[in-house]
């Protein structure tokens, strides 16, 4: 042991030595801390390349990226001399080193954020930087006045055991595993542990957990420790909760319908809190690095029957590093105070999951959007029912009525269509036009205005062919064909123009039916012959006298 230590420190002691000897060889009459460690990292470069290390060992062994290696390793000793230098020279931030200094000496837990956000709030002058440029500022302003990051500190007390049988805690994790075609595999797994006892329960499935998954594993559960808690802590995980809202936690309807149908009381940590539920936290870490590591998956039932196993003579029967007492046997103490365990029918059919329908007729499933037929969406509360069965998932509406359906895409962020969900865009159009053509009298003359509007405003043609209906839809013919006249005349080729052109014409007719001059009777005092019809003679008369 002693031989080891002299080694290493006799091997420190000849780095520095030759990196005082490059310096005074190089005539730099200053070393700070700072210059020392980068001539060590570069010292310690040079040597292990020569013992033959790859870049991405190198890289590891002193933690740093191996672009760095790259570039470190092809200089020379002036290079690299001649590269601190510059380095020094282009930091541009120096200005502001005092005020740097002063923010990490007082708040130690600063972020380079924001140092960078007070930097621009202080100084108006301060130069464009990225920043990723003020982090490295930052770093070596914490290694030149030797301030190191300070993380705040949350103060914890001991808890008190919980009363038996009381509550119990879930959580969910994942680990890639070796298969023996050399390939790796992903195996998602669910971990209950009563709290007192600390007996513990793991099972596995080979995809991720759905809502009808967690129910599942919920009853093998209490099949396993035959018996129930009364009160079970969650993550907010969204198998179980849809929204938080506020506290008043709203469930998934078939989790919420199971853990009513159970009488189970429900208690959920708040987000980025996992030490409230530190117990079952432990049970995901002791799963990964005691019964995972290093081994070999075959099938995903082997391996629960091999989990099982772990659990009586490993998890459940070695004594506790706290409580110091196999967990096997306080749970014989607190299996009697566990609500009975029956079994229970599930419905384990898959759940239709609820999508919102975009305007452009698509969902967003899984990374990826898939297409409806023109018309699915009726507003912002379109909603759809999705399932996925077989590679191919089937698209529902509120009335569980099949839409359509997609074969699911292993790809990312693409869309996925059906060519009869396409949207005919020109021939909508067209009837459009056709229906405002129907407004006027004279068809070639409209048409080869609306054309010129189309020429004009082709991404909005729509939009004022619109506005031009809504116009003539409370008027005439002979009012609409004025207001044509006159936007024709007059050269405008606008459908708000348009529609104002049209109130002005119908407000001017309106105005003079407004002023007619009143009708006076020439014999004022017979009112009564107002109504007075004259006498009509019969044409057949008329006729007869013009034929003799």
């Amino acid at each position: 042991m002693i031989l080891g230590f002299r080694n290493v420190f006799t091997e420190a002691f000849l780095i520095l030595k030759k990196v005082n000897c490059s310096v005074n060889q190089l005539k730099l009459t200053e070393m700070t801390n700072e210059d020392i460690n980068n001539w060590i990292m570069y010292h310690e470069i040079h040597k292990l390349k020569r013992l033959g290390f790859s870049i991405s060992r190198i890289a590891r062994y002193l933690v740093i990226d191996p672009r760095t290696v790259d570039k470190y390793e092809c200089m020379s000793e002036d290079q690299y001399n001649q590269y601190l230098i510059k380095a020094e020279r282009r930091k541009i931030l120096s200005p502001y080193e005092a005020f740097v200094e002063d923010r990490l000496t007082e708040f130690p837990d600063t972020s380079s954020a924001q140092i960078h956000d007070w930097l621009k709030e202080h100084y108006e002058d301060m130069p464009e930087v990225t920043p990723r440029t003020v982090f490295n500022f930052v770093m070596h302003i914490r290694q030149k006045y030797n301030i190191p990051y300070v993380p705040a500190q949350r103060d914890f007390s001991p808890i008190e055991d919980l009363p038996y049988g009381y509550q119990a805690q879930v959580d969910f994790g994942e680990y890639n595993m070796r298969t023996y075609n050399s390939r790796r595999k992903k195996v998602y797994f669910f971990a209950m542990v009563i709290s007192r006892s600390r007996m513990k329960f793991i099972w596995f499935i080979d995809r991720r957990f759905t809502t009808i998954d967690v129910i599942i594993a919920h009853e093998k559960a209490f099949e396993f420790f035959v018996g129930m808690p009364r009160v079970v802590v969650y993550d907010l995980d969204k198998t179980m909760v849809v929204d938080e809202n506020l506290g008043e936690i709203i469930l998934t309807s078939r989790f919420k319908d199971y853990t009513k149908d159970r009488g189970l009381e429900l208690h959920f940590c708040r987000k980025a809190d996992p030490q409230s539920k530190g117990k079952v936290e432990n049970v995901i870490q002791y799963s990964k690095k005691n019964f995972l590591y290093n081994r070999f998956l075959h099938d995903i039932d082997t391996l629960n029957d091999q989990a099982i196993g772990w659990l009586s003579r490993t998890a459940n029967y070695l004594p506790h590093n706290y409580t110091k007492i196999p967990p096997k046997d306080e749970f014989l103490i607190e299996q009697q105070y566990l609500t009975p365990y029956y079994p229970l029918t599930l419905d384990v059919q898959p759940e239709m999951k609820e999508y919102t329908i975009r305007k452009t007729n698509v969902i967003n499933y899984k990374s990826n959007f898939y297409t409806l037929p023109p018309g699915s969406y009726k507003g912002s509360d379109s909603i759809a029912l999705v399932k996925e069965e077989d590679g191919k998932i089937f698209i529902h509406d509120k009335n569980r009525q099949l839409i359509c359906s997609h074969v699911v895409s292993k790809q990312k962020g693409k869309t996925i269509r059906n060519t009869h969900h396409k949207r005919d865009t020109t021939k909508s159009l067209e009837q459009l036009q056709s229906r405002v053509e129907d407004g006027f009298s004279d068809k070639p003359l409209i048409n080869d205005y609306l054309g010129q509007i189309k020429q004009k405003w082709p991404r909005y043609s729509r939009d004022h062919f619109q506005a031009i209906l809504k116009a003539i839809s409370v008027a005439d013919k002979e009012t609409a064909d004025k207001t044509l006249a006159f936007c024709i005349k007059n050269n405008i080729l606008h459908g708000n123009e348009f529609e104002q052109a049209l109130h002005v014409i119908l407000d001017e007719r309106s105005n003079i039916k407004t002023h007619l001059p009143e009708i006076k009777l020439l014999n004022g005092k017979n009112i009564s012959e107002i109504n007075h019809k004259p006498k009509t003679s019969n044409l057949d008369d008329y006729e007869n006298i013009i034929n003799q």
